[in-house]
C-alpha cells in the first residue's frame, strides 16, 4: 500500500467515524504508523506487519474509541486539565492515538516492557506531543488520580480493574476496549465495580465485533 493510498484510506475512515481532525493531526497519525513500521523489528511492537492490516486492526480500531472518549470528556465540563492512563499500552495503542486526537488530554502509556515505554517516549519527542509520556512500570505501582483508565486487548476485565484501582480518583472511569461482548468477564467482575455502559463500535474496513465496556467504582 502506497503512502498516498494509506492516507486516503485513513481519511475515509475518519469521515466514516465522524472524526474531524486537522491536517496536522492526520499527519501525526501517519508519522506514528511510520514509526511503528520502522521500529517494529527492534522493539517487537506488534505482530501485524502488513500496512493495510495495521491501518484497520490498529489505527482505525483505536480511532473508533475517540468519539466516545471525547463525549465522555465533554461531559466532565470545561476548564480542568484531564488525565488518562493507558494500561498495557505496548507500542501506544490506543494511548498515542488518544493523545494525537485529544490535545487537551494528558496521556500516560504504561507498560511493563521497558523498550515499549521507551518507544512511546520517542514518539512523544519526534511528533512533539507534549501531552504524551511513556511510563515503564507495573500499573499496580502507579497512583493517580487519572480521570480515565483505558486498555485495549490487555487483560480480563476483573484483572484490569483490580490492578488499576489505585489509579482512579473521585468520579473516574474505566474504558476497556474489547472484541466480542465479554459475557464471562462481565459476570466475574467484583460487586465493587459497576458497568454503566456497553458501547458498540463500528471500525471502518473491519468486519469484526468491537465494544467499549465503561465501568466505575460502585
Amino acid at each position: 500500500m502506497s503512502a498516498r493510498a494509506f492516507e486516503a484510506e485513513l481519511r475515509a475512515g475518519l469521515q466514516a467515524l465522524g472524526l474531524a481532525l486537522s491536517d496536522q493531526q492526520v499527519g501525526r497519525l501517519l508519522d506514528y504508523m511510520a514509526l511503528i513500521q520502522k521500529w517494529n523489528k527492534v522493539y517487537n511492537l506488534t505482530s501485524v506487519r502488513d500496512p493495510a492490516e495495521m491501518l484497520t486492526h490498529h489505527l482505525l480500531d483505536s480511532l473508533a474509541a475517540v468519539p466516545p472518549l471525547q463525549r465522555h470528556l465533554a461531559s466532565l465540563g470545561e476548564g480542568v486539565a484531564r488525565k488518562l492512563l493507558d494500561v498495557g499500552s505496548g507500542g501506544g495503542l490506543p494511548g498515542v492515538v488518544f493523545a494525537i486526537c485529544c490535545p487537551e488530554l494528558s496521556v500516560s502509556c504504561v507498560d511493563t516492557v521497558a523498550k515499549k515505554a521507551a518507544f512511546v517516549q520517542q514518539v512523544a519527542a519526534e511528533l512533539r506531543l507534549g501531552n504524551l509520556r511513556g511510563v515503564h512500570a507495573r500499573v499496580e505501582n502507579l497512583s493517580g488520580p487519572f480521570d480515565v483508565v483505558s486498555c485495549r486487548a490487555f487483560a480480563s476485565l476483573p484483572d484490569f480493574v483490580n490492578w488499576s484501582q489505585a489509579a482512579l480518583g473521585e468520579g473516574s472511569v474505566w474504558l476497556a476496549m474489547k472484541a466480542k461482548h465479554p459475557v464471562d468477564e462481565l459476570a466475574a467482575l467484583p460487586a465493587t465495580v459497576q458497568v454503566f455502559h456497553v458501547e458498540q463500535l463500528v471500525v471502518p474496513g473491519l468486519e469484526a465485533e468491537r465494544c467499549i465496556i465503561w465501568m466505575k467504582p460502585a
